[in-house]
């Protein structure tokens, strides 16, 4: 009977206890992960400014202040007006969403007197508003988890910038990977976090100012809301910036005016749908461009796990776990193939011995 040497024993409890600690240091961190991420994110962004600011000269302690207060300045502060303006504008749609879903369902009553099908009798009204309050609720909220993981953000990007080839070494020491192998995958997990993080949000921006221009001539109250939700709908694949003129329609023929309902919608459709191809083909094409089904499954995994950042992370996990799939096989398919291709030379030797 054969018994597990005591070498491979001790391997596998230190496995075990390298395993169980892990899990419990994600499990406690994993509120604040989008803090762990944002700095992932912004030092991927930043080092290369930062290695320009020490090779001129610049001390190091100033150069990381200083970008990590351009940083704040234009990025976090733009985002936090943002996220103030949709929380006021959401708390007013909590109160009204009960008249939303009622117009609404006034809108498919005539449909249905149109058509002869039954579809507002299967609505339920007073459950949609609670969806609504609820999610919308939860969106606005979770304040003091930001500051947490802003703050964890900054704490991590500080020391990551300071410190660029000690975190290089430490990964190389850390992280049971080839050398040659983890240099690949730093490489294309750059490109595809700078791809992510610049790329989308400027096809997002372009997105929405070309609908915001449309918004405008065609009178849709509110347009600077309106082009947030264009400009957030865009980085979500498929679904697009439909998430932002086809609710603004129903709005334009909420209040009768039907021309305006019309021309949003053939202006979505035609102007919007049509500038997303050549956008997309201009900025992402010469960045790390992702498939379109990588990004969709990636933004679904990532947005519940990592919060609004999981539109960047998401797709990237995707990404890293394929390219992980292909190291694994470079790495150990070819010892493995090595190993029958040496025991099939040695038979072959013992054949021809034989004759």
């Amino acid at each position: 009977m054969k018994t597990l040497s005591p070498k491979l024993v001790r391997q596998l409890f230190i496995l075990m206890i390298i395993i169980s600690l892990g899990f419990l240091i994600f499990i406690e961190i994993l509120p604040y992960l989008s803090g762990v991420l944002g700095a992932i994110t912004f030092y991927v962004l930043l080092r290369g400014f930062m290695r320009k600011m020490k090779a001129k000269g610049w001390n190091e302690n100033l150069s990381v202040s200083i970008l990590l207060t351009g940083s704040f300045i234009l990025i976090l502060l733009p985002i936090a007006g943002i996220v103030l303006m949709l929380s006021s504008k959401i708390s007013k749609a909590v109160k009204n969403s009960e008249v939303v879903v009622n117009a609404v369902n006034s809108q498919i009553k005539e449909i249905e007197h149109l058509t002869g099908y039954k579809l507002a009798s299967s609505i339920d009204t007073g459950a949609v508003t609670n969806w609504i309050s609820n999610n919308l609720q939860g969106f606005a909220g979770s304040t003091f988890e930001i500051f947490i993981a802003i703050s964890i953000m900054y704490f991590l990007l500080y020391y990551m910038l300071l410190n660029q080839k000690k975190l290089s070494s430490s990964l190389e020491t850390y992280i049971p990977i080839g050398v040659e192998n983890l240099k690949i995958i730093a490489k294309e997990s750059g490109k595809k976090v700078k791809a992510n993080a610049i790329g989308i949000p400027l096809v997002a921006l372009i997105q929405g100012i070309i609908s915001l221009i449309g918004y405008w001539i065609f009178g849709v109250p509110d347009p600077l809301f309106w082009f947030v939700i264009t400009a957030i709908g865009s980085m979500i694949p498929f679904i697009g910036t439909a998430i932002g003129f086809l609710p603004v329609t129903l709005l334009m023929i909420y209040q009768g005016d039907n021309f305006a309902a019309i021309g949003v919608l053939l202006y979505g459709f035609i102007i919007v749908g049509s500038s997303d191809n050549i956008v997309r083909l201009l900025i992402l094409k010469k960045m790390a461009n992702e498939h379109p089904l990588i990004t969709l499954i990636g933004v679904i995994i990532g947005v519940p796990l990592f919060g609004f950042i999981g539109l960047i992370f998401g797709p990237l996990l995707i990404s890293l776990f394929l390219l992980i799939v292909v190291i694994y096989k470079k790495e150990y398919g070819e010892i493995e193939n090595a190993r029958q291709e040496k025991s099939l030379n040695n038979e072959l030797e013992k054949k021809q011995i034989q004759e």
